[in-house]
């Protein structure tokens, strides 16, 4: 929740937007140290510690985070036939990498991440690696 309080003042750029992804680490940390800066000190340095171990994935708990915060997306791709992979002609390679947090943080869970993509890509709501839209 204290990632998401972060993008909500930073802006919550699409994941897959290459351009607009530019400069959004910058953004999240003027936003992380305006947003905590508001607190009492001790809640400042506690908030902000938090927020910096989910961005590092440096802890196990930082990893389970972060890749519940990927599934999240996943699943509701997946229920809405497609959604934005359809929306935005995303390929399954774009959908693998953005997932691989899930392979470290739950990792008995990555099979059913697979089966997911492949299922969407077999639907034609998540394109192949090696088809140019015909946007």
């Amino acid at each position: 929740m204290i990632h998401d309080l972060v993008e909500i003042d930073a802006g919550d750029t699409f994941a897959y937007d290459a351009a607009g992804n530019e400069g959004r680490e910058l953004r999240e940390q003027r936003a992380a140290a305006r947003i905590f800066g508001l607190l009492p000190a001790d809640q400042d340095a506690e908030f902000r510690a938090l927020w910096d171990e989910f961005e590092a994935q440096a802890t196990p708990e930082s990893r389970l985070a972060v890749a519940l915060d990927r599934l999240q997306p996943l699943l509701n791709n997946d229920v809405s036939g497609g959604g934005s992979w359809r929306e935005h002609g995303i390929t399954r390679a774009q959908v693998l990498r953005r997932m691989a947090p899930i392979e470290r943080g739950l990792p008995g869970l990555w099979s059913s991440v697979l089966a997911i993509v492949e299922r969407n890509c077999a639907l034609g709501y998540i394109r192949p690696d090696d088809v140019t839209p015909s946007r």
